[in-house]
């Protein structure tokens, strides 16, 4: 196991990866073969920050083009609730839900934006897109 360093954070984000999360379902696209758009955002997500334990806010904005799967709101409803409670830095989450999609629905293109309140006087803005070769 890796050492944690007392005055950095490395080491103490290296669970995220493997971060236990409900499931996120899905339902057969019956329009696969259309390459179409699918939109929608999350305004009110709730973590911790990891150094503080205080609650982060934001905005999760997710943009996807479908294969033969599309995701199921409600459990992608529940799924984001779990971040609640987690300390973890926006970094991360954009990542973690990106992968985490992926592995549910395999699309064509996704694209995730944590767009977080102002803390500390800093406002950050994280983005991943994946494109399936």
């Amino acid at each position: 196991m890796e050492s944690i360093n007392p005055e950095t954070y490395d080491g103490r984000q290296d669970h995220i990866p493997a971060l236990k999360t409900p499931e996120i379902e899905s339902f057969t696209n019956v329009y696969e073969g259309r390459d179409y758009t699918i939109d929608f955002t999350v305004p009110e997500f709730t973590a911790v920050c990891p150094k503080t334990g205080l609650p982060d806010f934001g905005t999760i904005e997710i943009s996807y083009v479908p294969t033969n799967r599309c995701i199921e709101l409600k459990s992608f409803k529940e799924y984001i609730l779990s971040y609640r409670n987690v300390g973890i830095f926006h970094e991360f989450v954009v990542n973690k839900i990106l992968d985490d999609l992926i592995q549910a629905i395999d699309p064509k293109y996704m694209k995730v934006i944590g767009d977080y309140n102002a803390r500390g006087g800093i406002k950050t803005i994280v983005t991943r897109e994946y494109n399936k070769t």
